[in-house]
């Protein structure tokens, strides 16, 4: 500094001592200037205190050298001092040098800086209110010192700072909020602290609305509350915790929508803490919001569905997201479904890419009305809002909801719990909008096939559940019924063309037999023939399934669809099946699952008596794809009390090729008629002369069968057969004697057996093709 300089009205005593590198000295210069200024003041000589202060501002708190710095610095905090209430109209050229020494190298000087802040504004007060922001990010800065000196110095401001906030109602929160938004994204800990510290205090005062910008800061706050110090992350509790009882207070002034995407972003998080009150503001926002949320509904699922399979270890978060499950769901309602009409076209969907669906849910999804799966996150979040959306209707579009259901029930990673609820939430959709998934179903179907492959019986439960209601929805119902697939049926595997109930008249194409024809299917949805033909090439396909699942699907289908339509339209299918061993297998199932379970009861009972034409056509339709199946034929002729056909058929055996496989389904039957099944059947055998040709085809069973366990079982059941003499009365005698059970008029049964002959013929010039005929005598039995 040029001592030749003058500085008036500073004296060069007092420009020596600020000079001098004695805290001592400067000290007492401080004091000299505070008393010249103090008579500039009485004087009312602005000019003459402007002039001061601008001196020690650019000569000495500006300076190059360190100690005149300092000496700058104690310099203006006497100025304030001696200005007192005045200080008010000199703060910008009092505070603005000071905080320029808040970014000096020196540490020690930074203190004085600190020391010197704190002097103008315990004077100010108030005053300084404008000149918050530039006070605060100084202060933020402060935070972070790594000298111990300085950030205490910092917390003595920082708290007076604070006082003077709380007994002000002249704060610009408006001015401030920018501010905050960009330093709340600090990753030092101590500027967190110092972040958080404000917030709580802003949140304090009554005056002040922090709620109204909550959506400027709730992402800041979520990335504080992942930090790794534990007092950090439980001043972020507290302040969270306060936020969202305002929430709960007053729901009508919360920017719901504006801070949806937010939480839908750190309930994904892998930090259990920031999941877990993610998860819980999510919870409040849908119960309180109600359908606000309904358009950010694909990034929820995204966010909350993966929870539902977490174990013990996060049963917290789990508990959370199954109540933000349950709640969002029953947001949806039938109004949310298009009108009658006009019918929407069913059109073609191509179905989601898996690997761009796991990509998607990889990084941070959103949930935004476009519904898309992903979003970018910056600590510039902008997040986008409907307009009015808390007052316009609300609209459900089900696009990206149907994508994230798609995707997550395609991901074979996905917990049991997942895919459950992803199955729920698609039942509730068809049950609620069924015009508006009758456009997904087409996407959705492929993936609901597969999941019938699932290891959990209650994922196929609820897999089933869903196809059924596919399959029996009004919605699901077309106009046209598309193109004819030939007269065998046919349906190639990448294309499927499932004919309506309405076409099964047009089965009997020219050239084609009636007898190969069925009945008519009765009346189900188009989409229900496509699901029985689609689900028979899975059973094809993985046999495995069959063996271990497919009666169990068959049966559960039975309960929620009508049994005589699944029955009658896999016969119609596998009539025309050319893999004859898989018919074979297939209606050996179908026909176990007939005799033997009691979702069949009524089915049974209506092919028992064969009273009304329905029935006789059922029996025609099963009868002619049982035949894939010799032994199965005659268990069918047995159940409809057919007896002197099931006699021919079993005189027909001794034309076909004895197997080890024939033989053991033969003592299956022997074993399925001591049931409870047949118990009328037995009691019919005490009828003898009503029911000659039950006995013969009985004692044909019996003449099939080596010596074996079955062999004695039904010899000593035939043995209990009585004498017919015996057995007449005086009224029995003179009455006529009754003829076993008429044949129905409409069934023809030569046909039928004519019919039985040609299948059976197929059978055997297949297995001859196929065994190269020395592999299949292995498989013959030597009588």
């Amino acid at each position: 500094m040029n001592p030749e300089k003058d500085f008036a009205p500073l004296t060069p005593n007092i420009v020596r001592a600020l000079n001098d590198k004695l805290y001592e000295k400067r000290k007492v210069a401080a004091l000299e200037i505070e008393k010249l200024v103090r008579e500039f003041v009485a004087q009312n000589n602005t000019v003459q205190i402007k002039h001061v202060i601008q001196t020690l501002s650019q000569e000495f708190a500006l300076s190059q050298h360190p100690h005149s710095r300092k000496g700058g610095l104690i310099g203006l905090a006497a100025c304030s001092i001696a200005l007192g209430k005045d200080s008010g109209l000199y703060l910008k050229e009092l505070i603005e040098p000071v905080l320029t020494c808040f970014n000096d190298a020196d540490s020690r000087l930074r203190y004085y800086a600190c020391e010197a802040l704190y002097n103008i504004v315990k004077v100010a007060r108030g005053a300084v209110l404008p000149h918050f922001n530039v006070l605060f990010d100084g202060l933020s800065k402060l935070a972070a010192d790594p000298d111990p000196n300085v950030k205490s110095g910092s917390e003595l401001l920082d708290r007076l700072l604070k006082d003077i906030v709380t007994e002000s109602n002249k704060f610009d929160l408006v001015g401030f909020i920018p501010l905050l938004r960009e330093r709340i994204y600090s990753n030092n800990q101590y500027a967190r602290q110092f972040i958080i510290s404000w917030i709580l205090v802003l949140e304090s005062v009554p005056d002040i609305n922090l709620l109204d910008y909550l959506p400027e800061i709730l992402d800041g706050l979520f990335q504080i509350l992942g930090d790794n110090g534990k007092e950090i992350r439980k001043m972020c509790e507290v302040v969270l915790g306060e936020f969202l009882k305002e929430t709960k207070k007053n729901p009508s002034s919360v920017k719901f929508a504006e801070m949806a995407n937010i939480l839908v972003i750190h309930c994904q998080t892998t930090d259990d803490l920031i999941q877990l009150t993610a998860m819980c503001w999510l919870r409040e926002f849908i119960q309180l919001a109600g359908r606000v949320m309904l358009p950010y509904s694909s990034g929820i699922l995204t966010a909350v569905l993966p929870c539902l399979a977490y174990d013990d270890r996060k049963r917290n978060i789990k508990e959370v997201a199954n109540v933000c499950n349950q709640s969002l769901m029953k947001l949806v309602t039938p109004e949310d479904d298009e009108p009658n009409e006009p019918r929407p076209v069913v059109q073609k969907q191509a179905g989601p890419n898996p690997e761009d669906c796991a990509a998607k849910q990889e990084g941070p999804a959103s949930g935004g009305p476009d519904g898309s799966c992903d979003s970018s996150f910056s600590n510039g979040l902008s997040v986008f809002t409907p307009a009015n959306a808390e007052r316009a209707p609300v609209t459900l579009h089900l696009d990206g909801i149907v994508q994230v259901l798609n995707c997550h029930l395609s991901d074979t990673a996905i917990g049991m719990m997942t895919r459950i609820a992803v199955l729920k939430w698609l039942y509730h959709l068809y049950i609620k909008t069924p015009r508006k998934m009758s456009r997904h179903t087409d996407s959705l179907f492929p993936v609901l096939l597969q999941t019938l492959s699932d290891e959990s019986d209650e994922v196929i439960l609820k897999d089933l559940e869903v196809l059924a209601e596919i399959a029996s929805s009004p919605a699901g119902q077309t106009d046209d019924p598309g193109p004819l697939d030939g007269p065998d049926l046919r349906v190639s595997h990448s294309e499927l063309q499932a004919p309506t109930p309405s076409r099964a008249g047009l089965l009997n194409t020219s050239g084609t037999k009636s007898l190969e024809c069925s009945p008519p299917t009765p009346t189900m949805n188009s989409y229900f023939y496509k699901f029985m033909i689609n689900l028979l090439k899975r059973f094809s396909s993985e046999r495995k399934l069959l063996e271990v699942r497919g009666a169990f699907i068959i049966r559960q289908l039975c309960l929620l669809l009508h049994a005589e339509s699944i029955f009658h339209s896999m016969a119609d299918i596998l009539l025309r099946e050319e893999d004859l061993t898989f018919a074979s297998t297939m209606v050996h199932t179908l026909n176990t699952i007939l005799l033997t379970s009691t979702e069949l009861f009524q089915l049974r009972n209506q092919l028992k008596d064969l009273k009304t034409p329905e029935s006789r056509n059922l029996f025609c339709c099963l009868y002619r794809s049982w035949c894939h199946n010799p032994v199965t034929t005659v268990s069918l002729c047995f159940l409809t009390q057919n007896y002197r056909h099931a006699y021919d058929l079993i005189q027909k055996f001794g034309d076909l090729e004895v197997t080890v496989d024939f033989l053991t389904e033969v003592d299956k039957l022997v074993q399925l008629i001591e049931c409870p099944i047949f118990t009328y059947l037995r009691l019919q055998l005490l009828d003898v002369k009503s029911n000659p040709y039950l006995i013969k085809a009985l004692y044909g069973l019996l003449m099939l069968l080596p010596q074996s366990s079955a062999f004695q079982l039904l010899s000593h059941r035939l043995q209990c057969v009585p004498n017919p003499e015996l057995l007449q009365t005086e009224d029995g005698l003179k009455a006529a004697p009754k003829s076993q059970k008429a044949d129905s008029p409409s069934i023809d049964y030569a046909e039928l057996l004519q019919h039985f002959e040609r299948v059976q013929k197929k059978h055997l010039e297949v297995r001859h093709q196929r065994s190269g005929r020395g592999d299949h005598l292995d498989r013959r039995v030597v009588l």
